[in-house]
């Protein structure tokens, strides 16, 4: 018998999901350990997101697999041997399946969860890993002198450690090479909300028409406009976990925006015969589905063409990294503080999350000063040659 991944559409509680994923055996067979663990598990909400369904159906459904393909059964938990079954499936991801670091991670903690449910359901007497202390950051704050953990934590064994490698970014000479090339004016707008905003993929796709406007006729003096997304205010923004936050966007940028939307996504509108709700609209006059996946491909393509690699979330990066720099710079002038702007902006749940771009400002910093030098040096040379 083979296995195989599937989805099924639920109905509980009088509440649709949609593309639930199962396991099957190919006689058409449920796993039913495993298909069980995936209701309690998602329906029961330890997943916020609905996107993340499929990620655990696939984890579930690649280490059943790699049991399969041994020989091996997934309750076989005192076999005795030197390497557990996760171990044997950690190694295996690793040395023969070539996966990345982060990759393995987030399968192994799916199918760690599975075993602490099995025995929970007393289906299995004992879980095939055990926990160890590994020393962790200890992060600043309020009562943090009072940590008593020593700065460790307890781990599943099983795990393989934690790598944070630190964000990628675009220079500002790449950002430039990347918006000369995207001649189409849609793609070059997205490009220009996403370096502008921070914007994520999704919520690039779905921001409204309705937020845009122009602020001079408006009568908006301010020099950063602060736009409030509300994914339950009628205009179809989605935001991560349906979170409502507020941005700000510059006075150009706004006045662009508006402007594009009234000169080149009009045309477009113009090809469906539905209305739109989503400001950046497809070749054929609609949304962008799938939470906007196809504007990764559009991205990439244009950095293709500008020699620069890049993707959606990436700019997103780059974003967070300029803007910090900026925010860095006049923090004692404005009494601004960086990085709680920039968690707001981003949309991150801690500030934790948006520190990592702290370790990519002195960098930065450093070709900013550099830059200006140069200027500096520039302007002195036109200056003695006017002399």
């Amino acid at each position: 018998m083979r296995l195989l991944a599937s989805t099924e559409d639920l109905v509980i509680g009088g509440l649709p999901y949609p593309g639930f994923p199962i396991l099957l055996w190919d006689s058409m067979e449920s796993c039913g350990e495993a298909n069980e663990f995936l209701r309690h598990y998602l329906l029961r909400g330890a997943i916020g997101s609905r996107k993340s369904w499929e990620p655990a159906g696939r984890s579930l459904y690649d280490y059943f697999s790699f049991l399969q393909a041994h020989d091996l059964r997934w309750d076989d938990v005192d076999r005795g041997e030197q390497k557990t079954l996760l171990a044997a499936y950690r190694d295996y991801c690793f040395k023969t399946a070539g996966l990345q670091r982060n990759t393995v991670r987030n399968r192994l903690l799916y199918v760690c969860e599975f075993y602490s449910f099995a025995q929970q359901r007393e289906w299995i007497k004992e879980i095939p890993f055990g926990y160890e202390a590994r020393q962790t950051m200890r992060a600043g704050g309020f009562l943090a002198h009072a940590d008593g953990s020593g700065g460790t934590k307890a781990v599943r064994d099983v795990m393989p450690r934690a790598r944070k490698d630190l964000p990628q970014y675009l220079t500002l000479t790449q950002v430039h090479a990347l918006l000369t090339a995207a001649a189409n004016p849609h793609h070059r707008m997205i490009i220009r909300l996403a370096v502008g905003s921070g914007l994520r993929r999704e919520e690039l796709a779905t921001f409204p028409r309705a937020y845009v406007f122009d602020p001079d006729l408006a009568g908006r003096p301010e020099r950063n406009i602060r736009v409030h997304l509300d994914p339950e205010d009628g205009h179809g923004m989605q935001t991560k976990g349906n979170k409502p936050r507020s941005i700000y966007i510059s006075r150009r940028l706004m006045k662009d925006l508006n402007h594009y939307a009234i000169h080149e996504r009009g045309l477009r509108s113009s090809l469906s015969a539905a209305s739109q709700k989503a400001l950046f609209l497809n070749q054929f006059g609609e949304r962008f589905t799938a939470d906007g996946k196809s504007l990764n491909r559009i991205i990439k393509e244009i950095g293709r063409k500008a020699g620069v690699r890049v993707w959606a979330h990436l700019l997103r990066h780059t974003y967070a990294t300029h803007t910090l720099v900026s925010l860095q710079r006049i923090r004692d002038r404005n009494r601004i503080e960086p990085l709680v702007f920039l968690q707001q902006q981003l949309g991150h749940a801690s500030v934790q999350t948006t520190m990592v771009y702290l370790h990519l400002v002195n960098e930065l910093a450093d070709e900013a000063v550099l830059a200006y030098d140069n200027e500096l040096n520039d302007l002195a040379d036109a200056l003695n040659g006017q002399a």
